[in-house]
């Protein structure tokens, strides 16, 4: 079943959007170590996704969003200069399991689509620069994460389409709009399937988007 995104009244956007980021500012795992052993996901605390997968329409698609950052290493970065490429953003932290499980199947979907136009950027709202710098270091983390710990860049996400677990991973068609979303870890095959749709959509053409009616099971089971 094809969800549409309803387009919220900006006058109740940022209360409610900045709420949501330090809710899940607030949840997290025991430890902010990410070179030691992290138990299993059950009862960290946090609230953890299933892997639901929703996709939207060209014509449902809403945005383009706008997020602006800096990165670990002080780099900036504006969404509104990527227009034209395929977006991959993902919410994670270091202490999360289903983060640092999906970590490489992320990082191999960076490298692996680079020159069709791809581009991926991890939103971090939780760790210090030490302890997200270990984490990609460990995991060998190709692409940058916004230190996002005024949670603006979530309360921006979140105006737009629901992140409600970490960690979640959105799509962005080459327009900037929401195409697709995963709550939770994210399978190495959907995740290819989505980034090849989007990318096969072409610059400037968003009337060939993915058919959504391929992940309609899934997406029965979004939230």
């Amino acid at each position: 079943m094809r969800r549409r995104l309803a387009r919220p009244h900006r006058a109740a956007l940022v209360p409610a959007a900045v709420a949501t980021a330090l809710a899940l500012l607030l949840a997290g795992c025991g430890t902010d170590d990410p070179a030691g052993d992290v138990p299993d996901v059950v009862d960290q605390g946090y609230q953890s996704g299933d892997g639901s997968t929703t996709t939207w329409a060209p014509d449902d698609r809403v945005g383009p969003l706008t997020i602006t950052g800096t990165d670990y290493e002080g780099g900036a970065h504006d969404l509104a200069q990527w227009r034209g490429d395929v977006v991959l953003l993902n919410t994670w932290y270091a202490a999360c399991p289903p983060c640092r499980a999906e970590a490489p199947d992320l990082a191999a979907v960076a490298t692996d689509y680079a020159d069709q136009g791809l581009r991926v950027l991890g939103i971090n709202s939780r760790d210090a620069a030490g302890t997200a710098q270990a984490f990609q270091r460990q995991l060998a983390v190709p692409y940058p994460s916004l230190d996002d710990t005024s949670g603006a860049a979530i309360a921006t996400l979140q105006g737009v389409v629901p992140v409600n677990a970490v960690p979640t991973t959105v799509l962005l068609d080459r327009e900037g709009r929401v195409a697709a979303r995963v709550l939770g870890l994210v399978e190495p095959s959907t995740l290819r399937a989505l980034v090849e749709d989007l990318l096969a959509e072409g610059a400037g053409s968003a009337s060939s988007g993915p058919d959504a009616s391929a992940w309609a099971p899934a997406a029965e089971g979004a939230r």
